[in-house]
């Protein structure tokens, strides 16, 4: 019985000796010196010299002054800001009479009720109601109503007492990042205020008519349907320009623009005063000439300002100015566009006498005419 246990054991021993199998590795020594590399790269560690051993991290600003805020400016400014409904009667292609909302914006210039807008707010409206920010309303007519196209700036005279007039401004102080608000109506939703910068100043801007604004501020502020006429703030509340036009389109950034208060106040002086703005008067509509436009015209030029009406008895039909001449000079100066023209003509004075270089089919002829007084407007 020994013997066969003692067997057993020995065979138990085999077996898991057999199984498992331990392999012991015997780690290498270090070597006896550093490699050369090391060597260099600690040499290289110890020799840095650092910039200023004393530095210390600063400490926060405390003599600096909170930026303004915008609510400060919004209270300043809302009280004189107007909201403008209108209404506008017209006819369909069926002769069917249809009246068209409108809605736009204002600001009291003077608290005996003079009220600026844009012209293109109030143009052909039939009815004009201003809502005040103290709740009274007002139904202007034509009467109280002086336009200046050109310039898109319109007052609208009010009988009511003790309005809230706003602060003007100097926007011949402005700079590129400045911040602003627009105050206005956007959408006729009621009056509502919008935060931006001055991105650009002095800024011109082609209109769908083929004329030009000049001077403009453009503005990151969103400006949309229902702002125009409202006033842009700087940040002590002060009118710094009247919000007039926006670009939007797919893949561009909104981009508003204002006219600037000191562009706008000698039109609104005359407006004020004599109830529409003089400039001097040629008696011509101009369009800009392009390869389409050429082409379709049979005009002997692709580049110009094309005459497309002459007001007869004006300074044009007497200097024999007609229909589908092209104006290429004025006063010696080369004419690209109509809006070219139309501010080297603002830029003379009434009663000059001047020369025009035009095309008439394939003749290119010369005429002078003596620019006079511009009538008020229809």
């Amino acid at each position: 019985m020994r013997k066969l246990s003692i067997a057993i054991a020995l065979v138990f021993i085999l077996t898991v000796t057999t199984a498992c199998h331990i392999e012991i590795t015997t780690l290498p020594q270090p070597p006896a010196e550093i490699p050369a590399a090391t060597q260099a790269n600690t040499s290289t560690t110890a020799s840095i010299i650092p910039i200023d051993p004393g530095w210390k991290m600063p400490s926060p600003e405390t003599g600096v002054s909170n930026l303004p805020s915008i609510a400060d400016v919004v209270e300043r400014g809302y009280p004189s800001v107007v909201t403008i409904t209108t209404e506008q009667v017209f006819s369909d292609m069926f002769s069917r009479r249809i009246t068209q909302s409108g809605a736009g914006s204002g600001w009291v210039l003077d608290s005996k009720g003079i009220v600026v807008t844009n012209n293109h707010v109030v143009e052909g409206a039939n009815k004009i109601v201003l809502q005040f920010s103290d709740g009274r309303a007002y139904e202007a007519n034509s009467s109280n109503i002086f336009r200046d196209p050109t310039t898109d700036l319109a007052i609208v005279k009010v009988n009511l007492p003790n309005l809230q007039q706003s602060f003007v401004g100097d926007s011949g102080k402005l700079r590129v990042g400045d911040w602003v608000v627009a105050i206005g109506n956007p959408l006729g939703k009621g009056i509502k205020a919008k935060e931006g910068i001055i991105s650009g100043l002095k800024v011109s801007l082609n209109t769908e008519e083929d004329d030009a604004l000049y001077d403009l501020i453009e503005t990151s502020a969103a400006i949309n349907p229902g702002n125009s006429g409202g006033p842009l703030l700087n940040m002590k509340g002060e009118v710094i320009g009247i919000t007039s036009a926006k670009i939007a389109s797919v893949g561009v950034e909104g981009m508003g623009y204002a006219i600037s208060i000191n562009s706008a106040l000698p039109i609104i002086q005359e407006l004020i005063n004599k109830g529409y703005v003089t400039r001097p008067f040629l008696g011509v509509e101009l369009y800009t000439v392009d390869e389409y436009v050429a082409f379709y015209n049979n005009l002997g030029t692709r580049k110009g300002a094309v005459i497309t009406f002459v007001q007869p008895g004006s300074p044009a039909a007497k200097a024999g100015l007609r229909r589908l001449d092209v104006i290429t000079k004025y006063k010696g100066i080369e004419v690209n566009n109509a809006p070219e023209l139309l501010k080297l003509l603002r830029s003379s004075q009434i009663g000059e006498e001047v020369s025009i270089t035009f095309i008439r089919g394939n003749n290119t002829l010369t005429t002078t005419a003596t620019l006079t007084v511009s009538p008020p407007p229809e």
